[in-house]
């Protein structure tokens, strides 16, 4: 355990909060990703195969952690486990406020082209995954980095005269 802290720069018992968190939502991301190709076989065997999936999504971040470490500035290694942690829980946030707001001022894929409807939907998506991005870096902790990432990316959207 003391290796494990002093790899990821973990300085206080509940940075391990983290860690252990990052670990179950890949666990579960794995077992959603194995029940898709479930097709009515035991509960064990989906454990099973998603043990095996967390194990390769571990791996995939760890290489995700490699390459960002560098490009973000934080002042522990732990924090970037944080930063993913927001990031996903934003992305799914984001498409459970979209969609009820979406049903609200009435677009839906009757009254709409097809294409007309995604569009929007993305559009407003992206909106609201712009506010969360943000709140929920503030309530965990990240706020500066969020909010430095926010008007890095609106600005690449070309809205960086509104921030200025």
């Amino acid at each position: 355990m003391e290796q494990f802290k002093k790899r990821w720069e973990i300085t206080k018992n509940w940075q391990l909060l983290f860690p252990i968190i990052g670990i179950l939502g890949l666990f579960y991301s794995g077992f959603k990703i194995a029940g898709l190709f479930r097709e009515e076989n035991h509960i064990a065997f989906q454990i099973a195969f998603a043990l095996l999936i967390t194990f390769f999504l571990i791996r995939l971040v760890l290489v995700l952690f490699k390459k960002l470490e560098n490009k973000w500035v934080v002042k522990q290694r732990w924090e970037i486990i944080r930063i993913f942690i927001v990031f996903a829980i934003t992305g799914s946030s984001s498409l459970l406020v979209g969609r009820p707001f979406i049903k609200f001022i009435g677009i839906t894929k009757e009254n709409l082209n097809v294409f007309v409807y995604w569009f929007l939907y993305i559009i407003i998506g992206l909106v609201f995954y712009q506010i969360i991005l943000v709140t929920i870096g503030y309530l965990l902790g990240q706020g500066k980095f969020f909010w430095e990432f926010e008007k890095k990316m609106l600005r690449r959207f070309g809205l960086g005269r509104f921030l200025d």
